[in-house]
């Protein structure tokens, strides 16, 4: 009987696999954004412009997901030339040193239809943690107005940038830190199918 149950689950794994597609990222209709505190009383918000991610999956399950993602750390964009500058240095990204920020996916638990919780590594300034998305969508093809399909979600988190490794702050005389530790992270992406 164990054997047997063994042989199923072996079996339903890779049923599960066999049904997972693989999908091309839209980047045209995609975003890698962040937002951070500011002196304690406004957020700050900003994304890479430069980005590239694959990823595989079927939609009717959602525990099938992985995926891995790349942006450039260079192309950073807060919307102000002074502060991206900032950004760019050893203060914060490092750009020169670690050009690129990645996240791998391990694995994928559905929670819902169009939810799942995807964990892997992030790397950040060459500091690799594990970190999980909260992932809404992904579950509804659409076709388009050009004969393709479409489908599209959002994946969002939280991390302590400490954590990895970038540390600048300085304190403000009444409590406080002029850059908040804790980053929102949200990816919103559009795929369609890969050809």
């Amino acid at each position: 009987m164990k054997k047997f149950l063994l042989i199923l689950s072996v079996v339903a794994v890779f049923a599960a696999q066999a049904f997972a597609a693989d999908w091309e990222l839209d980047k045209a209709h995609s975003s890698v954004n962040f937002a951070v505190k500011h002196m304690m009383v406004s957020t700050v918000r900003g994304g890479f412009k430069d980005f590239d991610g694959t990823a595989s999956f079927d939609p009717a399950d959602l525990s099938t997901l992985s995926a891995s993602f790349t942006a450039q750390s260079g192309s950073i964009s807060t919307d102000n030339e002074k502060r991206d500058g900032h950004l760019k240095s050893a203060d914060f990204f490092d750009t020169e040193k670690y050009p690129t920020v990645t996240f791998v996916s391990k694995k994928a638990v559905q929670t819902a239809p169009g939810k799942a919780h995807l964990t892997g590594d992030l790397t950040l300034r060459g500091v690799t943690k594990e970190v999980t998305f909260n992932v809404e969508g992904f579950n509804q093809e659409w076709a388009t107005p050009w004969g393709g399909k479409s489908i599209g979600g959002v994946a969002t988190t939280t991390i302590n940038r400490q954590d990895f490794g970038v540390s600048w702050n300085k304190d403000l005389d009444q409590g406080g830190l002029v850059v908040g530790n804790n980053v929102d992270i949200e990816v919103q992406l559009e795929f369609g199918p890969k050809q």
